[in-house]
């Protein structure tokens, strides 16, 4: 799963995405139920590094926002796994 979000526009739902830390939970709620997942790692990278939003496999998770806050220069990228399938 690959999910991108604005840290300062529209509701700002990764305001604070640059404070998760490995072993932090993310849970992921859907109609199928909720999905928890655990940090795994994180980075910057430029803005144009789109490998980003390619899938990986396994049962993972990508999270991603402009950085720094207000700006389009870079990514801050979350990486995560399923905790229990």
């Amino acid at each position: 799963m690959v999910v991108a979000g604005h840290r300062t526009t529209n509701s700002r739902p990764f305001r604070n995405i640059d404070q998760l830390a490995p072993g932090d939970p993310i849970l992921v709620r859907a109609d199928a139920g909720t999905f928890q997942y655990r940090v795994t790692g994180s980075r910057v990278v430029e803005e144009n590094e789109v490998w980003i939003v390619d899938q990986q496999p396994g049962h993972t998770i990508t999270l991603f926002a402009c950085h720094p806050p207000g700006s389009a220069q870079y990514r801050y990228v979350v990486f995560g796994e399923l905790a229990a399938p």
